[in-house]
């Protein structure tokens, strides 16, 4: 990652807004400076929109004060002593310099006003902690009392105080120090690191909603293996997210031993991260095999087994996004289908793939089919070069197969084309058993291939089928 030259600010303050920001600083007699995320998103070429604005004075006042040149709504929130409005395309926070203190149980700070320096003394990390003054005489001068710019260059996450202070105060801190190592390829520093662990008990009175926030983030991140490798050395992941720390481990009997369960869903993860930004997609490599650990059998002769872990996996995905505070809606839902389905295209590579089974899968699958594609070819970890070519090679069958039944005989999504309500009309019956067992015939004589999707074909087997049931028409 390149760093760009420290005294070159310009490009990143040439927008008027903070000119506009100084002068007002000016005339109302504070000092305004750029902190955080946009300093050193700067100096790591990363695009950033969230501008945060440090006044050692009043922010809210300097806030409105803006508003009123912009012409543009300002949403104060006193409580926090903070105000937020929209400039340009840039979402823009202004709060007053504080200093901050913590009780033992509450990550929610006592606020006072404080300088600069207090400001800056309380923030995550050196690299968050940089600052650029707006004063007229000094602006764009980099203010970095921590050596955050040190830190950039050197790759390391670091606190600007006690490591221990700062996650014991706020232990949510200890979740973003591994997301933005994960999503900036960084390394820890050691006091760091160590201080993560010795505090990890602290991440209990943190809301599942910030903590799923952040794993979200990490779960998105460019390589989202390395953000929960750092969660399960610091400790963090048992206490966070248990079901995952309990894939990993390899046990051994005899000649037999099992893959570390942790480490290929990590790689899963990788693959499909490397093809696809989609979130649940993610989540449902991470949880693909979740339920391995409950599945697990040994047999004599096969060794290891783990039958019915897609089965048991789907069934433990509410209960997964549950615990986190994640949302259960359609995203949801989409996460449980591709881990109850993510064995199917495996087992249609390894035998003969019959139309009718290809059909199934279409039909089960639906619109999702690609997604599934995708999770079962970033399923294939084996270190054997020879066997992943060869399973690659039987999912491009697969694929081809689907395209010409999909083609054929559209059945993604398909509703059979005799409905219930067809069947109760013609046999002048109202809902009871035997209209269903005749939709589902249809259905899967349709699957099955003996009959084409199409509606004179199924009201000719609804006849034979109602026939064979002594119904009459009405």
């Amino acid at each position: 990652m390149l760093i760009l030259n420290p005294d070159s600010v310009s490009e990143s303050l040439s927008d008027p807004l903070f000119r506009r920001i100084s002068r007002i600083a000016e005339r109302l007699g504070v000092d305004a400076y750029v902190v955080g995320g946009y300093v050193r998103d700067h100096y790591l070429r990363r695009p950033s929109t969230d501008i945060d604005v440090v006044v050692v004075g009043s922010g809210i006042d300097v806030a409105r004060a803006l508003a009123a040149e912009l012409h543009t709504q300002v949403t104060v929130y006193k409580t926090f002593g903070t105000a937020m409005l929209r400039a340009g395309g840039a979402e823009v926070e202004f709060v007053g310099a504080r200093r901050e203190s913590y009780s033992q149980d509450s990550r929610k700070p006592q606020v006072e006003a404080g300088t600069l320096a207090d400001d800056q003394r309380r923030r995550d990390f050196t690299i968050n902690a940089m600052a650029w003054s707006l004063d007229g005489a000094r602006f764009g001068e980099l203010v970095d009392p921590f050596g955050g710019m040190d830190d950039l260059e050197d790759r390391i996450i670091r606190t600007p105080c006690d490591p221990d202070v700062t996650f014991s105060d706020d232990p949510l801190r200890m979740m973003r120090a591994v997301r933005f190592a994960a999503q900036l390829g960084f390394d820890f520093d050691p006091d760091t690191f160590d201080a993560i662990v010795r505090n990890r008990e602290r991440i209990r009175i943190v809301s599942r909603e910030r903590i799923a926030a952040e794993l979200n983030k990490i779960v998105l991140a460019p390589l989202p293996s390395m953000g929960f490798e750092l969660l399960e050395l610091t400790g963090l992941l048992e206490l966070i997210f248990p079901e995952l720390h309990r894939l990993k481990g390899v046990e051994r009997r005899g000649s037999h031993a099992h893959k570390d369960n942790f480490v290929h869903t990590l790689k899963v993860l990788d693959n499909v991260a490397a093809r696809s930004g989609d979130l649940w997609l993610r989540w449902a490599a991470l949880l693909h095999d979740i339920a391995k650990p409950l599945t697990k059998a040994y047999d004599p002769k096969a060794g290891w087994t783990f039958h019915g872990h897609e089965v048991l996996g789907s069934k433990m995905v509410p209960s997964v996004f549950r615990q986190l505070k994640l949302p259960m809606n359609e995203h949801m839902k989409f996460v449980q289908k591709l881990v109850f389905l993510h064995l199917r295209p495996i087992i249609l590579s390894e035998e003969l793939v019959t139309d009718s089974a290809v059909r199934r899968l279409l039909f089960e699958a639906g619109d999702d089919v690609e997604a599934l594609m995708m999770l079962c070819e970033a399923d294939i970890t084996s270190g054997i070069d020879a066997k992943v070519k060869r399973y690659l090679a039987n999912f491009e069958l697969v694929r081809r197969k689907m395209k010409d039944l999909e083609e054929r005989d559209r059945v993604r999504n398909f509703q059979p084309p005799v409905t219930g309500e067809v069947i109760m009309r013609t046999y002048g019956l109202g809902p009871c058993r035997a209209i269903g067992e005749i939709k589902e015939a249809i259905k899967n004589a349709i699957l099955d291939g003996e009959i084409p999707n199409e509606y004179d074909a199924a009201f000719a087997l609804m006849e034979r089928l109602a026939a064979e049931r002594g119904l009459e028409k009405a």
